[in-house]
Protein backbone atom coordinates (compact mmCIF):
# COMPACT_ATOMS: atom_id res chain seq x y z
CA UNK A 1 0.00 0.00 0.00
CA UNK A 2 1.46 3.35 -1.08
CA UNK A 3 1.27 6.26 1.37
CA UNK A 4 1.21 9.95 0.46
CA UNK A 5 1.24 13.14 2.51
CA UNK A 6 0.03 16.24 0.65
CA UNK A 7 -1.22 19.71 1.41
CA UNK A 8 -4.30 19.43 -0.86
CA UNK A 9 -6.06 16.38 -2.29
CA UNK A 10 -8.62 17.03 -5.04
CA UNK A 11 -11.23 14.36 -5.76
CA UNK A 12 -12.18 14.61 -9.45
CA UNK A 13 -10.63 16.03 -12.61
CA UNK A 14 -13.63 17.75 -14.15
CA UNK A 15 -13.87 21.50 -14.67
CA UNK A 16 -14.04 22.22 -10.91
CA UNK A 17 -11.34 19.72 -9.95
CA UNK A 18 -8.80 20.95 -12.48
CA UNK A 19 -9.45 24.58 -11.49
CA UNK A 20 -9.04 23.68 -7.81
CA UNK A 21 -5.76 21.84 -8.44
CA UNK A 22 -4.30 24.75 -10.41
CA UNK A 23 -5.36 27.27 -7.76
CA UNK A 24 -3.89 25.22 -4.91
CA UNK A 25 -0.60 24.73 -6.76
CA UNK A 26 -0.46 28.49 -7.44
CA UNK A 27 -0.16 28.93 -3.66
CA UNK A 28 2.92 26.72 -3.70
CA UNK A 29 1.21 23.76 -2.06
CA UNK A 30 1.69 20.10 -2.85
CA UNK A 31 -1.44 18.68 -4.44
CA UNK A 32 -2.81 15.55 -6.09
CA UNK A 33 -5.85 14.98 -8.27
CA UNK A 34 -7.69 11.66 -8.07
CA UNK A 35 -9.88 10.32 -10.88
CA UNK A 36 -11.81 7.06 -11.11
CA UNK A 37 -13.36 7.57 -14.55
CA UNK A 38 -12.14 8.75 -17.93
CA UNK A 39 -10.33 12.06 -18.08
CA UNK A 40 -12.29 14.82 -19.77
CA UNK A 41 -14.92 17.10 -18.28
CA UNK A 42 -18.66 16.41 -18.28
CA UNK A 43 -19.11 19.44 -20.55
CA UNK A 44 -16.65 18.24 -23.18
CA UNK A 45 -17.45 14.53 -23.09
CA UNK A 46 -21.21 14.21 -22.53
CA UNK A 47 -22.57 17.69 -21.86
CA UNK A 48 -22.62 21.15 -23.33
CA UNK A 49 -20.28 20.61 -26.28
CA UNK A 50 -21.63 17.39 -27.88
CA UNK A 51 -25.20 18.56 -27.29
CA UNK A 52 -24.46 21.82 -29.13
CA UNK A 53 -23.00 19.81 -32.02
CA UNK A 54 -26.28 17.91 -32.29
CA UNK A 55 -28.24 21.15 -31.99
CA UNK A 56 -26.14 22.79 -34.72
CA UNK A 57 -27.00 19.96 -37.11
CA UNK A 58 -30.67 20.28 -36.23
CA UNK A 59 -30.59 24.05 -36.84
CA UNK A 60 -29.20 23.45 -40.32
CA UNK A 61 -32.04 21.04 -41.07
CA UNK A 62 -34.61 23.40 -39.59
CA UNK A 63 -33.45 26.37 -41.67
CA UNK A 64 -33.86 24.29 -44.82
CA UNK A 65 -37.39 23.41 -43.74
CA UNK A 66 -38.09 27.08 -43.00
CA UNK A 67 -36.51 28.40 -46.20
CA UNK A 68 -39.69 28.27 -48.36
CA UNK A 69 -41.29 30.88 -46.07
CA UNK A 70 -38.56 33.26 -47.26
CA UNK A 71 -39.23 32.30 -50.89
CA UNK A 72 -36.21 30.01 -51.00
CA UNK A 73 -36.90 26.40 -52.07
CA UNK A 74 -34.07 23.93 -51.46
CA UNK A 75 -34.38 20.66 -53.35
CA UNK A 76 -33.29 17.18 -52.47
CA UNK A 77 -32.88 17.66 -48.73
CA UNK A 78 -31.68 14.50 -47.00
CA UNK A 79 -30.61 13.97 -43.39
CA UNK A 80 -27.79 11.43 -43.13
CA UNK A 81 -28.03 10.21 -39.54
CA UNK A 82 -24.72 8.38 -39.67
CA UNK A 83 -22.93 11.50 -40.93
CA UNK A 84 -24.61 13.66 -38.29
CA UNK A 85 -23.50 11.40 -35.46
CA UNK A 86 -20.04 10.89 -36.95
CA UNK A 87 -19.45 14.66 -36.78
CA UNK A 88 -20.86 14.83 -33.26
CA UNK A 89 -18.47 12.11 -32.07
CA UNK A 90 -15.48 13.44 -34.00
CA UNK A 91 -15.81 17.02 -32.77
CA UNK A 92 -16.68 15.78 -29.27
CA UNK A 93 -13.42 13.83 -29.22
CA UNK A 94 -11.59 16.95 -30.37
CA UNK A 95 -12.98 18.99 -27.47
CA UNK A 96 -12.13 16.19 -25.04
CA UNK A 97 -8.63 16.22 -26.52
CA UNK A 98 -8.15 19.83 -25.46
CA UNK A 99 -9.04 18.87 -21.88
CA UNK A 100 -6.70 15.88 -22.00
CA UNK A 101 -3.87 18.17 -23.05
CA UNK A 102 -4.40 20.07 -19.82
CA UNK A 103 -4.41 16.85 -17.81
CA UNK A 104 -1.22 15.72 -19.56
CA UNK A 105 0.48 18.89 -18.35
CA UNK A 106 -0.07 17.84 -14.74
CA UNK A 107 3.04 16.05 -13.40
CA UNK A 108 2.54 12.30 -13.20
CA UNK A 109 3.26 12.25 -9.46
CA UNK A 110 0.30 14.60 -8.95
CA UNK A 111 -2.20 12.24 -10.65
CA UNK A 112 -3.78 9.17 -9.09
CA UNK A 113 -6.14 6.77 -10.87
CA UNK A 114 -8.83 5.07 -8.83
CA UNK A 115 -11.87 5.64 -6.64
CA UNK A 116 -11.21 7.88 -3.64
CA UNK A 117 -13.12 7.60 -0.38
CA UNK A 118 -12.72 9.23 3.00
CA UNK A 119 -11.51 7.01 5.85
CA UNK A 120 -11.38 9.99 8.22
CA UNK A 121 -11.46 13.80 8.12
CA UNK A 122 -7.88 14.03 6.78
CA UNK A 123 -7.46 10.59 5.23
CA UNK A 124 -8.41 9.13 1.86
CA UNK A 125 -7.98 5.71 0.34
CA UNK A 126 -7.71 5.26 -3.43
CA UNK A 127 -8.86 1.78 -4.42
CA UNK A 128 -6.61 -0.67 -2.61
CA UNK A 129 -3.31 0.86 -3.67
CA UNK A 130 -2.82 4.28 -1.99
CA UNK A 131 -3.53 5.97 1.31
CA UNK A 132 -3.42 9.75 1.43
CA UNK A 133 -3.04 12.04 4.42
CA UNK A 134 -4.18 15.47 3.28
CA UNK A 135 -4.12 18.71 5.23
CA UNK A 136 -7.02 19.92 3.06
CA UNK A 137 -9.43 18.21 0.66
CA UNK A 138 -11.48 19.53 -2.27
CA UNK A 139 -14.49 17.41 -3.23
CA UNK A 140 -15.07 17.89 -6.97
CA UNK A 141 -16.50 14.46 -7.73
CA UNK A 142 -19.07 15.65 -10.29
CA UNK A 143 -22.50 14.19 -10.91
CA UNK A 144 -24.27 11.29 -12.57
CA UNK A 145 -27.50 11.30 -14.64
CA UNK A 146 -30.52 10.14 -12.66
CA UNK A 147 -32.27 6.93 -13.72
CA UNK A 148 -35.90 6.63 -12.65
CA UNK A 149 -36.40 3.57 -10.42
CA UNK A 150 -39.37 2.38 -12.50
CA UNK A 151 -37.17 2.32 -15.63
CA UNK A 152 -34.09 0.75 -14.11
CA UNK A 153 -32.90 -2.57 -15.58
CA UNK A 154 -35.49 -2.49 -18.40
CA UNK A 155 -32.84 -3.01 -21.08
CA UNK A 156 -30.21 -1.28 -23.16
CA UNK A 157 -32.83 0.81 -24.99
CA UNK A 158 -33.56 2.83 -21.83
CA UNK A 159 -30.68 5.29 -21.62
CA UNK A 160 -29.49 8.52 -19.99
CA UNK A 161 -28.26 11.53 -21.91
CA UNK A 162 -24.59 10.48 -21.75
CA UNK A 163 -25.31 7.55 -24.08
CA UNK A 164 -26.75 9.67 -26.91
CA UNK A 165 -23.36 10.91 -28.03
CA UNK A 166 -22.07 7.40 -28.72
CA UNK A 167 -24.85 6.64 -31.22
CA UNK A 168 -23.58 5.84 -34.71
CA UNK A 169 -26.93 6.65 -36.35
CA UNK A 170 -30.13 8.49 -35.55
CA UNK A 171 -32.95 6.26 -34.26
CA UNK A 172 -36.47 6.17 -35.63
CA UNK A 173 -38.13 7.34 -32.40
CA UNK A 174 -37.27 8.51 -28.88
CA UNK A 175 -39.30 9.18 -25.74
CA UNK A 176 -37.66 11.88 -23.65
CA UNK A 177 -38.45 11.83 -19.94
CA UNK A 178 -38.06 15.31 -18.52
CA UNK A 179 -38.58 18.91 -19.68
CA UNK A 180 -35.45 20.32 -18.10
CA UNK A 181 -32.69 21.92 -20.15
CA UNK A 182 -31.14 18.62 -21.26
CA UNK A 183 -34.42 16.95 -22.18
CA UNK A 184 -35.72 19.90 -24.20
CA UNK A 185 -32.44 20.55 -26.00
CA UNK A 186 -31.96 16.93 -27.05
CA UNK A 187 -35.64 16.34 -27.73
CA UNK A 188 -36.01 19.31 -30.08
CA UNK A 189 -32.70 18.61 -31.83
CA UNK A 190 -33.63 14.98 -32.52
CA UNK A 191 -37.10 16.03 -33.70
CA UNK A 192 -35.63 18.48 -36.20
CA UNK A 193 -33.33 15.76 -37.48
CA UNK A 194 -36.32 13.60 -38.41
CA UNK A 195 -36.66 11.47 -35.28
CA UNK A 196 -40.18 10.94 -33.92
CA UNK A 197 -39.97 12.45 -30.43
CA UNK A 198 -42.39 12.68 -27.53
CA UNK A 199 -41.39 14.57 -24.37
CA UNK A 200 -42.96 13.57 -21.06
CA UNK A 201 -43.04 15.69 -17.90
CA UNK A 202 -44.43 14.77 -14.49
CA UNK A 203 -45.42 18.40 -13.89
CA UNK A 204 -45.63 21.51 -16.02
CA UNK A 205 -42.11 22.89 -15.77
CA UNK A 206 -40.09 24.10 -18.77
CA UNK A 207 -36.31 24.26 -18.35
CA UNK A 208 -35.30 26.60 -15.51
CA UNK A 209 -38.27 28.98 -15.81
CA UNK A 210 -40.25 30.02 -12.72
CA UNK A 211 -42.11 33.11 -13.99
CA UNK A 212 -45.67 31.88 -14.70
CA UNK A 213 -46.22 34.17 -17.70
CA UNK A 214 -42.94 33.23 -19.36
CA UNK A 215 -43.56 29.58 -18.52
CA UNK A 216 -46.96 29.71 -20.22
CA UNK A 217 -45.50 31.31 -23.35
CA UNK A 218 -42.65 28.78 -23.39
CA UNK A 219 -44.95 25.78 -23.19
CA UNK A 220 -47.05 27.20 -26.01
CA UNK A 221 -44.06 28.10 -28.22
CA UNK A 222 -42.28 24.77 -27.82
CA UNK A 223 -45.55 22.86 -28.02
CA UNK A 224 -46.19 24.18 -31.53
CA UNK A 225 -43.33 22.01 -32.70
CA UNK A 226 -42.79 19.30 -30.10
CA UNK A 227 -45.10 16.59 -28.79
CA UNK A 228 -45.00 17.86 -25.19
CA UNK A 229 -46.96 15.79 -22.71
CA UNK A 230 -47.24 17.49 -19.33
CA UNK A 231 -48.69 15.97 -16.15
CA UNK A 232 -47.60 12.48 -17.14
CA UNK A 233 -46.44 9.90 -14.60
CA UNK A 234 -44.07 7.25 -15.94
CA UNK A 235 -45.38 3.93 -14.67
CA UNK A 236 -42.85 1.55 -16.23
CA UNK A 237 -41.52 0.05 -19.44
CA UNK A 238 -40.81 -3.26 -21.13
CA UNK A 239 -38.21 -3.79 -23.82
CA UNK A 240 -39.39 -5.93 -26.72
CA UNK A 241 -36.55 -6.54 -29.16
CA UNK A 242 -35.38 -3.18 -30.45
CA UNK A 243 -38.38 -1.28 -29.08
CA UNK A 244 -39.44 -0.11 -25.63
CA UNK A 245 -43.10 -0.14 -24.63
CA UNK A 246 -43.48 2.85 -22.30
CA UNK A 247 -46.42 3.01 -19.87
CA UNK A 248 -47.59 6.37 -18.52
CA UNK A 249 -50.57 7.74 -16.64
CA UNK A 250 -52.05 11.21 -17.21
CA UNK A 251 -53.49 13.68 -14.69
CA UNK A 252 -56.95 12.18 -15.05
CA UNK A 253 -55.61 8.74 -14.15
CA UNK A 254 -55.90 7.27 -17.64
CA UNK A 255 -53.13 4.90 -18.69
CA UNK A 256 -51.28 5.08 -22.00
CA UNK A 257 -48.71 2.94 -23.79
CA UNK A 258 -46.39 4.00 -26.61
CA UNK A 259 -43.58 2.31 -28.50
CA UNK A 260 -40.20 3.94 -29.06
CA UNK A 261 -36.79 2.90 -30.31
CA UNK A 262 -35.27 4.46 -27.18
CA UNK A 263 -36.43 5.94 -23.90
CA UNK A 264 -34.09 8.78 -22.94
CA UNK A 265 -34.25 9.64 -19.24
CA UNK A 266 -33.33 13.30 -18.74
CA UNK A 267 -34.52 13.70 -15.17
CA UNK A 268 -31.54 15.64 -13.85
CA UNK A 269 -28.18 14.72 -12.36
CA UNK A 270 -27.23 13.53 -8.89
CA UNK A 271 -24.07 14.75 -7.09
CA UNK A 272 -21.47 12.00 -6.69
CA UNK A 273 -21.10 12.23 -2.92
CA UNK A 274 -22.80 8.99 -1.87
CA UNK A 275 -19.88 6.61 -2.48
CA UNK A 276 -16.89 8.58 -1.24
CA UNK A 277 -17.20 7.71 2.45
CA UNK A 278 -18.58 11.15 3.23
CA UNK A 279 -20.00 9.83 6.49
CA UNK A 280 -16.45 9.42 7.86
CA UNK A 281 -15.40 12.98 6.96
CA UNK A 282 -16.99 14.53 10.04
CA UNK A 283 -19.02 16.94 7.91
CA UNK A 284 -22.59 17.97 8.57
CA UNK A 285 -24.82 16.84 5.70
CA UNK A 286 -28.16 18.07 4.39
CA UNK A 287 -31.18 15.83 3.77
CA UNK A 288 -29.75 14.76 0.40
CA UNK A 289 -26.39 13.75 1.87
CA UNK A 290 -24.53 16.80 0.47
CA UNK A 291 -22.16 18.59 2.87
CA UNK A 292 -23.38 21.95 4.12
CA UNK A 293 -21.11 24.64 2.68
CA UNK A 294 -20.65 28.38 2.28
CA UNK A 295 -21.45 29.41 -1.29
CA UNK A 296 -18.97 32.31 -1.16
CA UNK A 297 -15.98 30.26 0.04
CA UNK A 298 -16.93 26.65 -0.86
CA UNK A 299 -15.89 25.71 2.69
CA UNK A 300 -17.82 22.87 4.35
CA UNK A 301 -18.79 24.23 7.75
CA UNK A 302 -15.61 25.48 9.46
CA UNK A 303 -13.58 22.50 8.26
CA UNK A 304 -10.52 22.01 6.04
CA UNK A 305 -12.76 20.43 3.37
CA UNK A 306 -14.16 22.33 0.39
CA UNK A 307 -16.72 21.27 -2.23
CA UNK A 308 -17.02 22.52 -5.81
CA UNK A 309 -18.84 22.00 -9.10
CA UNK A 310 -21.69 19.56 -9.66
CA UNK A 311 -20.80 17.82 -6.40
CA UNK A 312 -22.40 20.61 -4.37
CA UNK A 313 -25.44 20.92 -6.68
CA UNK A 314 -25.61 24.70 -6.25
CA UNK A 315 -25.47 25.91 -9.87
CA UNK A 316 -24.56 22.87 -12.00
CA UNK A 317 -23.23 24.61 -15.12
CA UNK A 318 -19.66 24.84 -16.42
CA UNK A 319 -18.91 28.55 -15.71
CA UNK A 320 -20.01 28.05 -12.12
CA UNK A 321 -17.93 24.88 -11.78
CA UNK A 322 -14.85 26.79 -12.91
CA UNK A 323 -15.53 29.56 -10.38
CA UNK A 324 -16.28 27.04 -7.63
CA UNK A 325 -13.04 25.21 -8.33
CA UNK A 326 -10.88 28.33 -8.26
CA UNK A 327 -12.47 29.55 -5.01
CA UNK A 328 -12.14 26.12 -3.38
CA UNK A 329 -8.54 25.69 -4.56
CA UNK A 330 -7.54 29.18 -3.45
CA UNK A 331 -9.00 28.64 0.00
CA UNK A 332 -7.53 25.15 0.32
CA UNK A 333 -4.18 26.59 -0.70
CA UNK A 334 -4.18 29.35 1.93
CA UNK A 335 -6.23 27.63 4.67
CA UNK A 336 -6.99 28.65 7.41
CA UNK A 337 -7.09 32.08 5.74
CA UNK A 338 -10.45 31.45 4.06
CA UNK A 339 -11.83 34.31 1.96
CA UNK A 340 -14.95 34.86 -0.15
CA UNK A 341 -14.32 34.47 -3.86
CA UNK A 342 -15.90 36.10 -6.89
CA UNK A 343 -19.44 34.86 -7.42
CA UNK A 344 -20.95 36.16 -10.62
CA UNK A 345 -24.56 36.94 -11.42
CA UNK A 346 -26.41 33.65 -12.04
CA UNK A 347 -26.95 33.00 -15.76
CA UNK A 348 -28.46 29.87 -17.28
CA UNK A 349 -29.28 29.27 -20.96
CA UNK A 350 -31.23 26.48 -22.67
CA UNK A 351 -30.29 26.22 -26.36
CA UNK A 352 -33.76 25.37 -27.57
CA UNK A 353 -35.51 27.45 -30.18
CA UNK A 354 -36.71 29.85 -29.01
CA UNK A 355 -33.83 29.95 -26.53
CA UNK A 356 -34.51 30.18 -22.81
CA UNK A 357 -32.44 32.30 -20.43
CA UNK A 358 -32.68 33.27 -16.78
CA UNK A 359 -30.36 35.62 -14.91
CA UNK A 360 -30.02 37.43 -11.63
CA UNK A 361 -32.80 36.85 -9.12
CA UNK A 362 -35.46 34.51 -10.48
CA UNK A 363 -39.18 35.18 -10.18
CA UNK A 364 -39.43 32.37 -7.63
CA UNK A 365 -36.66 33.84 -5.49
CA UNK A 366 -38.18 37.32 -5.60
CA UNK A 367 -41.57 35.93 -4.56
CA UNK A 368 -40.15 34.10 -1.54
CA UNK A 369 -41.72 34.80 1.83
CA UNK A 370 -40.30 37.91 3.45
CA UNK A 371 -39.00 39.40 0.22
CA UNK A 372 -40.05 43.01 -0.62
CA UNK A 373 -42.40 43.67 -3.48
CA UNK A 374 -40.80 44.14 -6.89
CA UNK A 375 -41.85 45.65 -10.20
CA UNK A 376 -42.17 43.75 -13.47
CA UNK A 377 -41.84 44.89 -17.07
CA UNK A 378 -42.32 42.74 -20.14
CA UNK A 379 -42.22 42.49 -23.91
CA UNK A 380 -43.59 39.95 -26.35
CA UNK A 381 -41.41 39.03 -29.30
CA UNK A 382 -44.39 38.26 -31.54
CA UNK A 383 -44.38 41.69 -33.17
CA UNK A 384 -40.79 42.72 -32.44
CA UNK A 385 -39.28 44.01 -35.66
CA UNK A 386 -36.02 42.08 -36.10
CA UNK A 387 -37.64 38.91 -34.75
CA UNK A 388 -40.31 39.05 -37.47
CA UNK A 389 -37.66 39.69 -40.13
CA UNK A 390 -35.94 36.44 -39.13
CA UNK A 391 -39.21 34.47 -38.71
CA UNK A 392 -38.24 33.99 -35.05
CA UNK A 393 -41.00 36.10 -33.54
CA UNK A 394 -41.96 33.89 -30.61
CA UNK A 395 -41.47 34.33 -26.91
CA UNK A 396 -41.54 36.76 -24.00
CA UNK A 397 -39.09 38.64 -21.79
CA UNK A 398 -39.97 39.68 -18.23
CA UNK A 399 -37.61 41.97 -16.31
CA UNK A 400 -37.63 42.74 -12.57
CA UNK A 401 -36.72 45.91 -10.69
CA UNK A 402 -36.45 47.10 -7.09
CA UNK A 403 -38.85 49.75 -5.88
CA UNK A 404 -37.17 52.81 -4.45
CA UNK A 405 -33.64 52.28 -5.77
CA UNK A 406 -34.79 51.37 -9.28
CA UNK A 407 -32.07 48.72 -9.41
CA UNK A 408 -32.36 45.98 -12.03
CA UNK A 409 -32.77 42.62 -10.29
CA UNK A 410 -33.03 39.93 -12.96
CA UNK A 411 -35.02 38.49 -15.84
CA UNK A 412 -36.57 35.35 -17.31
CA UNK A 413 -37.18 34.91 -21.01
CA UNK A 414 -37.84 32.67 -23.95
CA UNK A 415 -37.07 34.27 -27.26
CA UNK A 416 -34.73 34.70 -30.23
CA UNK A 417 -31.03 34.92 -29.36
CA UNK A 418 -31.74 34.77 -25.65
CA UNK A 419 -28.14 33.62 -25.12
CA UNK A 420 -27.02 37.11 -26.18
CA UNK A 421 -29.78 39.03 -24.40
CA UNK A 422 -29.05 37.02 -21.25
CA UNK A 423 -25.41 38.10 -21.25
CA UNK A 424 -26.32 41.74 -21.84
CA UNK A 425 -28.74 41.75 -18.91
CA UNK A 426 -26.50 39.66 -16.64
CA UNK A 427 -23.69 42.19 -17.07
CA UNK A 428 -26.07 45.02 -16.16
CA UNK A 429 -27.25 43.07 -13.15
CA UNK A 430 -23.73 42.36 -11.91
CA UNK A 431 -22.84 46.04 -12.38
CA UNK A 432 -25.84 46.83 -10.14
CA UNK A 433 -27.22 49.21 -12.74
CA UNK A 434 -30.55 50.92 -12.31
CA UNK A 435 -33.24 50.59 -14.95
CA UNK A 436 -32.79 54.29 -15.77
CA UNK A 437 -29.06 53.75 -16.36
CA UNK A 438 -29.77 50.80 -18.62
CA UNK A 439 -32.16 52.88 -20.70
CA UNK A 440 -29.40 55.47 -21.17
CA UNK A 441 -27.30 52.85 -22.98
CA UNK A 442 -27.21 52.74 -26.84
CA UNK A 443 -29.66 50.57 -28.76
CA UNK A 444 -29.15 50.11 -32.48
CA UNK A 445 -31.93 49.57 -35.05
CA UNK A 446 -33.12 47.07 -36.11
CA UNK A 447 -31.88 44.58 -33.50
CA UNK A 448 -33.37 42.06 -31.09
CA UNK A 449 -32.07 44.22 -28.23
CA UNK A 450 -34.77 46.77 -28.98
CA UNK A 451 -37.10 44.30 -27.32
CA UNK A 452 -35.00 44.63 -24.16
CA UNK A 453 -35.49 48.40 -24.29
CA UNK A 454 -39.26 47.96 -24.63
CA UNK A 455 -39.33 45.69 -21.56
CA UNK A 456 -37.16 48.11 -19.57
CA UNK A 457 -39.41 51.04 -20.50
CA UNK A 458 -42.37 49.06 -19.25
CA UNK A 459 -40.48 48.28 -16.04
CA UNK A 460 -39.56 51.95 -15.58
CA UNK A 461 -43.25 52.91 -15.72
CA UNK A 462 -44.07 50.33 -13.06
CA UNK A 463 -41.25 51.59 -10.84
CA UNK A 464 -42.55 55.16 -11.13
CA UNK A 465 -45.89 54.05 -9.69
CA UNK A 466 -44.18 52.93 -6.49
CA UNK A 467 -44.75 49.77 -4.51
CA UNK A 468 -48.39 48.72 -4.09
CA UNK A 469 -49.83 49.38 -0.65
CA UNK A 470 -50.06 46.44 1.70
CA UNK A 471 -53.29 44.50 1.50
CA UNK A 472 -54.87 41.93 3.77
CA UNK A 473 -55.59 39.79 0.70
CA UNK A 474 -52.94 37.31 -0.45
CA UNK A 475 -50.59 38.94 -2.97
CA UNK A 476 -49.60 36.24 -5.42
CA UNK A 477 -48.02 38.41 -8.10
CA UNK A 478 -45.87 41.10 -6.47
CA UNK A 479 -45.36 44.26 -8.45
CA UNK A 480 -47.69 43.34 -11.30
Amino acid sequence: MNKLHVDVAVIGTGTAGLAAYRAARAHGKTAVVIESGPYGTTCARVGCMPSKLLIAASEAAHMLALAPQFGVHPDGVRIDGKAVMARVRSERDRFVGFVLEGVDNIPEQDKLRGHARFTGPHSLQVDEHTRIEAARVVIASGSTPVMLPQLKDVGDRVIVSDAVFDWTDLPESVAVIGTGVIGLELGQALHRLGVRVSVFARGGSVAQLSDPEVLHVAAKALGRELDLRFQQLVVGAVQEGEEVVLSTRDAAGAGHTDRFSYVLVAAGRMPNVDKIGIETSGLELDERGIPLFDATTMQCGTSHIFIAGDANNERPVLPEAADHGKIAGDNAGRYPDVRPGLRRTPLTVAFTEPQIATLGDSYRELCAEGKPKFAVGKVSFENQGRSRVMLQNHGMLRVYGEYGSGRFLGAEMIGPRAENLGHLLAWACQARMTVAQMLDMPFYHPVIEEGVRTALRDLALELEKGAPKASSAPDTTPGV
